[in-house]
């Protein structure tokens, strides 16, 4: 069996990773670490868990050991798609270079820019940074890659799916041609393979496991739910949640729980919370000063379960995480590979349980084509939880019904109540004035609205028509139909002081 000591490393990476621990490297390091000491590109694919961040961070310290970093100029670049996963890599450089006089450099988002210029400005061994950051600091002026030796990609898929392709395509232009590629992935999409072809130089590849598999010692399950109405859907899937974790007892030291949304990161967490878990959300809209808080708490095992977005599916090494909950089948296929990922590490067992909706299942046909293999159902803890009857649900239909029936027919009785009052008070007067054709007297109209005299007088005619409400369309009928009373008007009556003047001016 291959042991670290047969792998030509720094006499100063063996004594750092003899102190840490490690004796037999795994098989993506066995695989990957000879080649890139040799100085030729690597592309690395194995499952999340295997050890890829050493595979890469041990020969470069060993690469790295004569030379002497430029200010704004580093020599070496690992590119990540999370602030959480470029932490992890730091973290292994500062395991692994501790006997050496390396220097680095974290750029990642939620840290300001001055502390970061300062670091580069005295010159950097290992820049390890997320596409972003990186080309911020490039943009501003206060970062060359004209001295790039090696460039690291890890979780190249990750970084497909996060849309940093067209960055991690311009980071690489700005680098040297002669650089060395250091290419990982837990699987190997088109447009990765499109990547590879482009910017390594007959990389020796190393696959350790098929692609987007999934570990062999991680007991997997789903749990088909079905809610018993549509209302309660939300509360009833996170009580069953409750239920699994259970159900589970003694043996859930300490779990991930994953959300597709953020929102619903929130949402879960607050209610694991209500009912006394220990949980705490993280996702990428949490400060960042917040979300190393509650990483490191759950590494130190002071917060017990983690409710997180796919955001810490690939950048949470914590070796002795024994549960993932997949509270939602998650939207793309590869996700479930790298979430389950967090269990089950360093040879550990592990459990992975999922929650499969009946708007999911599209979802999780993908993830077994995914994987080559269907994934055991497991059968709902809290026992037999039928659907609501239909009678029972025409009954709630019917219930819901007379309600706004009841407010339709209030209306109603209000306008008719209103039309009644008025005939009972005009009735007098409607007996004496019209007697051959009798109809309920006419609603007082309502105060016209000022318009200007020109457009009145105008078209006149024109404007009638353009009243549309009701009121206004009766009076128009009535003023139209022939009246059966003659109407009196001035005729022969004329008054005697009209016809007296108009005799006088003859006359004068």
């Amino acid at each position: 069996m291959t042991q670290f000591n047969d792998l030509n490393l720094d006499p100063k990476v063996l004594k750092a990773i003899a102190e840490a621990g490690y004796e037999t490297p795994t098989p993506i390091q066995a695989g990957a670490i000879p080649p890139a000491l040799e100085g030729r590109d690597v592309l690395g694919i194995a499952q999340t868990g295997t050890g890829k961040t050493a595979s890469f961070t041990l020969p470069m310290i060993t690469l790295l050991g004569r030379g002497r970093a430029r200010a704004r100029m580093p020599r070496s670049l690992v590119l990540c798609p999370t602030r959480e996963l470029a932490a992890q890599v730091a973290e292994n450089f500062d395991t692994y270079a501790k006997h050496t006089k390396l220097t680095k450099a974290l750029l990642i988002g939620g840290v300001s820019f001055k502390e970061q210029d300062a670091l580069i400005d005295k010159g950097v061994d290992v820049l390890i940074a997320t596409p972003g950051r990186l080309l911020d600091h490039f943009e501003r002026g206060k970062l060359l890659l004209t001295g790039v030796q090696i460039m690291v990609v890890d979780e190249a898929d990750r970084m497909l799916d996060m849309g940093f392709i067209p960055d991690i395509e311009r980071i690489f232009g700005l680098t040297p041609f002669t650089r060395q590629t250091l290419f990982f992935s837990a699987t190997m999409a088109p447009e990765i393979e499109r990547i590879t072809n482009t910017f390594l130089s007959n990389p020796e590849k190393i696959e350790v496991a098929r692609a987007a598999t999934t570990g062999e010692n991680i007991k997997q399950g789903v749990v088909m739910f079905r809610a018993s109405r549509k209302e309660r859907e939300a509360d009833e899937k996170r009580e069953l949640l409750r239920t699994l974790i259970d159900a589970e007892g003694e043996a859930c030291t300490n779990a991930i729980i994953f959300c597709n949304r953020k929102m619903d990161v929130d949402v879960v967490a607050k209610s694991l919370k209500k009912h006394g878990y220990d949980a705490e959300p993280i996702h990428g809209d949490l400060d960042q000063s917040q979300r190393t808080r509650t990483l490191d708490g759950f590494r130190a095992g002071e917060v017990k379960i983690l409710v997180a977005s796919d955001v810490a599916a690939r950048g949470l090494d914590v070796p002795s995480v024994s549960h993932v909950f997949n509270f939602d089948v998650p939207s793309h296929a590869e996700d479930y590979v790298h979430r389950i990922g967090r269990t089950g590490r360093a040879g550990r067992k592990g459990t992975a349980i999922m929650i499969c909706s009946p708007r999911d299942e599209k979802n999780l046909d993908d993830v077994e084509r995914l994987v080559q293999s269907a994934i055991p159902r497991l059968e709902d803890p809290r026992g037999a939880r039928p659907a609501a009857a239909p009678a029972a649900e025409a009954a709630t239909s019917e219930e819901e019904r007379p309600r706004r029936s009841r407010s339709r027919t209030r209306s109603r009785s209000r306008d008719d109540a209103k039309r009644e009052e008025k005939p009972v008070a005009a009735a007098p007067q409607a007996e004496t004035v019209v007697e051959a054709k009798p109809e309920p007297a006419p609603q007082p109209e309502p105060a016209p609205q000022p318009v200007p005299e020109p457009a009145a007088a105008a078209a006149p005619a024109q404007a009638e028509p353009r009243r549309n409400d009701r009121g206004n369309r009766g009076r128009d009928r009535r003023r139209n139909e022939p009246r059966e009373e003659e109407v009196v008007g001035m005729g022969d009556d004329t008054p005697a002081f009209i016809l007296k003047s108009f005799e006088e001016r003859r006359a004068g």
